[in-house]
Order: structure tokens, then sequence, then C-alpha cells
């Protein structure tokens, strides 16, 4: 019997190395850049699609790959994929299964800590041998300080515990709310949004973007929210508008931000962002962990191998579950 095929697509070398690594035993393991005339190649015969693929599925995709059974994702968005093509082509895609949740609520704690302690700016001052600068910053701490928590999933758990670890406080906004045990057992308590927003002195986001979060946050969100409150962005750079949010940091509106993800990645040069001392950027970088990568060709080949035995994949995205 021939070996099935999984292609694997990835621009992450530890990723990469991981595959070769976990490979099951009877399946054969091609590597290729995407788009490329390997990748097109090897999708002619792939019986697996398995990477940070999201943006390559299309009609065209289903064209080009007519053996494929699952697209199995490293990432947890999808939201360049085009959903309706997926619906009509019937092939399962499924998330990375919460493998980069540690990396990412360990971010946000990180882009929490850094907004508060004013870190690169300490740096930057330290490093032009201005000590503790001209002015002395006001640093703040993050114990007894609320923490609001929109999006609470794998990741927003996760933070939470973290958070919670910090003697914060935390509440939370969720469309899928959870039982009084659940909130007892986790440390949380549920509020509406616009609580969330008048309550807590940091605020993370842990949401997908589609239609209902597109620019979820914006000059009305951020009008009520204290003005010493910082914005921690680790979800995707739409559920945020970004001009609300330059408006709302060069006004006194809110304090400070910590973004991973942008509107546009990456972020145009005249982004009005990157020039603001008050916000702390990074890569969307939140994820990609040398740990993580290892979990998610973990659950990814466990996913293929589910397939392959005829059950039904895990984290199948839920517009295509049945």
């Amino acid at each position: 019997m021939a070996a099935n095929k999984i292609l694997f697509v990835s621009q992450f070398p530890a990723a990469i190395d991981f595959a070769h690594e976990l490979v099951p035993a009877g399946f054969e393991l091609l590597v290729a850049d995407a788009p490329s005339a390997a990748y097109s190649k090897a999708l002619a015969d792939a019986d697996f699609l398995v990477g940070f693929v999201d943006m390559l599925v299309d009609g065209d995709l289903y064209a080009g790959g007519p053996n494929l059974k699952l697209i199995q994702l490293l990432s947890a968005g999808y939201d360049r994929a085009d959903i309706p093509a997926a619906q009509k082509a019937g092939v399962p895609i499924s998330n990375n299964g919460g493998a980069n949740s540690v990396a990412v609520s360990e971010h946000a704690l990180m882009l929490m800590l850094a907004v508060s302690r004013q870190l690169v700016r300490q740096h930057t001052t330290v490093a032009a041998g201005n000590w503790r600068g001209n002015d002395i910053p006001v640093l703040h701490e993050l114990r007894n300080k609320t923490l609001g928590i929109i999006g609470l999933g794998t990741i927003g758990k996760k933070t939470a515990r973290l958070a919670l670890a910090f003697g914060m406080d935390v509440i939370y906004y969720d469309v899928a709310r959870l039982t009084e045990a659940e909130e007892d057992a986790l440390g949380v308590r549920f509020r509406l949004q616009r609580e969330i927003f008048a309550e807590s002195d940091l605020i993370s986001l842990h949401v997908p973007f589609n239609a209902s979060t597109d620019k979820m946050i914006g000059a009305t969100e951020f009008a009520q929210m204290k003005p010493t409150a910082m914005l921690v962005n680790t979800a995707r750079g739409q559920v945020v508008d970004e001009g609300a949010l330059f408006n709302a940091l060069t006004s006194g509106t809110i304090a400070a931000a910590g973004l991973d993800v942008f509107d546009e990645e990456p972020p145009s040069p005249d982004n009005p962002l990157l020039g603001l001392d008050n916000v702390i950027l990074t890569a969307h970088m939140a994820g990609p962990t040398f740990e993580s990568n290892k979990v998610r060709v973990r659950n990814a080949f466990d996913n293929v191998q589910r397939v392959s035995r005829g059950e039904a994949p895990l984290w199948v995205i839920p517009e295509l579950e049945e």
C-alpha cells in the first residue's frame, strides 16, 4: 500500500525539524515553500496539507490538491482562508488545537509587564548612558489591578491563570459564558463588554477575527475606558480600529498599549503607532516559540493519523463543523 503523503509548509525552520522528527511511520513527508513549483507538484499527490497555510485556502488549492483529506493548520487563526471555497470542497480544516496557548498567554503577560514598567523607555535611557533619564517614569505593579479579558477560550483562560498568579482580579467577557461553578474554579467573573471597558486597568484581547469582531474596539469603546487603562492585543490586528487607538493614545483617553498584531502586517513604515513612546510593539511573534512549534506538529500529526484511520478530525473550524 502506498504511503499517505503529508505536504508540510512552514517558514519556521524549527517546525520543519520537528516535522522530520515526528512524522508517523507509514507516512511520506513532503516539505515545500508556497507558492513554488515544488509545492504545486507535491500538492497534486498530497493526502494531507499541514502548515501555516490558511492564506492558501481557496478554490485553486482544492483544484490543485484533489486527494486532500484534511487541511491541518499550525496556526490558531484562519481569517485568511476562503471559507465558501472550503465549504464547497468539503475537506475539513482544523486549527492547531491550542498548541500556542502557553506561548501567547505568556506573551500577553509580558506585554502587560512591559507597558506597566515602561520597559522599552527604561532600556533606551540606560543604553544611551542617561541612567534614569531626565524624568523618572511612573511605573505600575500588576498586583491588585483588574484585568479584563475579552475572549475566554483556551488562550484567554491561560492568560487568566497567569494574571491570577500575579495577584490580579480577573473579569471577562465571552459570547460563551462560563457557568458559575466554572467561574469559581478558574477564579474569574463575567462582565458585559461595557463593564469590562469601565472597570479594567488592563484589557487583553483573545478573540478570533471575523465579521462580529471586526473593529470591535474603536472610539466608542476607548471613551468608556479609564484614562489609566492599558490595552494588550495578541489576537488579530483587525479587531482594533488603529486610527481610534492612535487618537486614544495621543489624547490621554487611555495610557498605553502593547501590540503583537496589526491591521496590516508588516505595518507600513508610516503607521503612526510606530512613533509613539507609550506603545510596545512585537512582530506577531506571540505564538511561534521553540516549544510551541513542537506541540503544533505533534497535534497536527495526531490529527492526520486520526483521519487516516477513518476517524473524525479534532479542532475543525466552526464554519465547517457538521
